[in-house]
């Protein structure tokens, strides 16, 4: 799937992310340039490419990736020492098309069976939560009868599968799974086999604007912006 865009003038703050934090900025960004006047544009991969187009050179004023990717740019001298701070933590659920039954998830025992009897599931293959999902079935023992009925997308929504009805549950990031219409979230994976995601934000070295970037940093961790 294709990068997500939020345009901007080129005096915008450039933000660079992974899926996962897109529909957050999306929503956070209009209040940020009422009121400072100063436009937020964010661009969003999968983490994975996301990492590898910095890495080869893209840089921007902000950049919000795993907690660990983001040390590592730090390492590297992309990313500004000290800037670093948490930014959201997320779980892996699933989602189903909107009016169709909702599996039990309950427990590991009744998610394994709810795999085991659906049609297809579909995740994704550099996202995230995509990279663990193979780790998660090996665990439950059903890898290999999951296989032939995964559908599976480089990156992006992978909800949007389930939506067209090319896939039966998708399994992703809540938030992510939440950004896409016409389907329902059924719930997180069970604890034991939960994965949580968090997330980092930090300054680029290379940042054009990094007074402003401290400004944008310091509005998207207040109290009315972790809400959303």
């Amino acid at each position: 799937m294709n990068p997500q865009i939020r345009a901007a003038g080129p005096a915008a703050i450039k933000v660079l992310t992974s899926h996962s934090s897109f529909s957050v900025l999306d929503a956070l960004a209009p209040a940020f340039e009422q009121a400072t006047g100063r436009q937020v544009a964010v661009e969003a991969d999968s983490a994975k490419t996301m990492l590898a187009r910095i890495k080869d050179g893209e840089t921007g004023d902000i950049v919000i990736l795993g907690k660990a990717v983001v040390e590592e740019l730090v390492k590297l001298g992309l990313a500004v020492a000290g800037t670093p701070r948490p930014f959201a933590r997320a779980r892996v659920g699933i989602a189903v098309r909107a009016g169709a039954p909702r599996p039990d998830i309950s427990s590991v025992e009744s998610f394994k069976r709810a795999m085991l009897d659906a049609r297809s599931i579909a995740h994704t293959v550099h996202g995230a939560s995509g990279m663990y999902v193979p780790v998660m079935l090996e665990r439950l023992g059903i890898a290999a009868q999951m296989k032939p009925k995964t559908v599976t997308r480089p990156g992006g929504y992978i909800a949007r599968v389930v939506a067209a009805g090319e896939a039966e549950i998708a399994i992703q990031q809540i938030v992510e799974l939440l950004a896409v219409p016409g389907v329902d979230l059924v719930g997180p994976l069970p604890d034991e086999i939960q994965k949580v995601f968090e997330t980092s934000a930090a300054i680029f070295t290379a940042a054009k604007q990094p007074k402003t970037a401290e400004t944008l940093l310091g509005f998207l961790l207040t109290a009315s912006s972790a809400r959303v």
